[in-house]
């Protein structure tokens, strides 16, 4: 983890790469490879810092929702890695992200707004008894 750790977070190292790494760090989960991704929203990439949002959502780990919600709450961090921050904090369905994604409900980023709308709805549909996906 931490040879992996150390490739995401290296600036230097060609997107690929890292690339290949926030997945391989996916693929083994934990609380140690939440972290070491976490520790790449520091890199000035847009699109890494997205797709490790996005990642964090599919591993559906409760440990990602603090890190998740540091990123929706910096309204200086591009709108891109927010919107896909509150999108992975309602697919992992903790409830401790509610009042966040609240907050956020009417942020001035449309992209940012309506992904916590979903998130939301998300996070409802999921602590409701309701089993029925027929919508």
């Amino acid at each position: 983890i931490s040879s992996l750790k150390r490739t995401l977070c290296d600036e230097g190292v060609r997107m690929f790469l890292r690339m290949r790494a926030l997945f391989a760090l996916r693929n083994i989960g934990g609380r140690e490879a939440i972290d070491s991704l976490a520790a790449a929203f520091n890199s000035d990439s847009i699109l890494l810092k997205h797709e490790i949002a996005y990642v964090m959502g599919q591993m559906q780990d409760a440990h990602a929702v603090s890190h998740l919600i540091e990123r929706l709450e910096d309204e200086s961090e591009d709108a891109i890695v927010r919107h896909e921050s509150a999108e992975a904090l309602g697919a992992i369905g903790d409830v401790v992200a509610l009042a966040t994604l609240e907050r956020f409900r009417d942020d001035p980023e449309v992209v940012v707004a309506e992904s916590c709308e979903v998130a939301l709805d998300l996070l409802e549909w999921i602590s409701s008894d309701r089993l029925d996906y027929s919508g």
